[in-house]
């Protein structure tokens, strides 16, 4: 399978091949920040299986370098040069993010009071732990 997503402008495309390795929720302070929202919905691939065009502008965070579009400043993914694995925002997703259900959520420490934690998704304080 095949999605394809971008910016608000268009400036930024992508495509990704395949599934998700996992998908989950955080909502610390940082990814409230980025999208404006009380939390952030995202999606972690392999980084061999998405293809980027257009030029993008980063900054880093806690999580890595955030790349995002100079032109509209739409937040797009997550990662570092030469990591084998990108975060992509999936709300950026053409169609919207809805074939995906999170699989874990991230800084529940931080959660909204009148939001309930998925029942489905495992739950992190903070960071989720390092498998090998």
């Amino acid at each position: 399978m095949t999605r394809l997503g971008g910016c608000k402008c268009g400036q930024v495309r992508y495509e990704i091949r395949g599934e998700p390795v996992r998908t989950g929720l955080c909502h610390c302070e940082t990814c409230r920040k980025d999208t404006g929202s009380a939390f952030s919905f995202f999606g972690i691939w392999p980084r061999a299986a998405v293809t980027l065009s257009g030029e993008l502008g980063g900054w880093r965070s806690r999580a890595g370098l955030d790349r995002f579009c100079p032109q509209c400043g739409s937040s797009l993914f997550c990662f570092d040069e030469g990591s084998d694995e990108i975060e992509i925002k999936l709300g950026t997703l053409d169609g919207g993010p809805s074939r995906f259900a999170p699989g874990y959520e991230l800084w529940t420490i931080r959660r909204e009071h009148w939001l309930e934690p998925l029942g489905t998704a495992e739950q992190h304080g903070r960071d989720r732990p390092t498998r090998s």
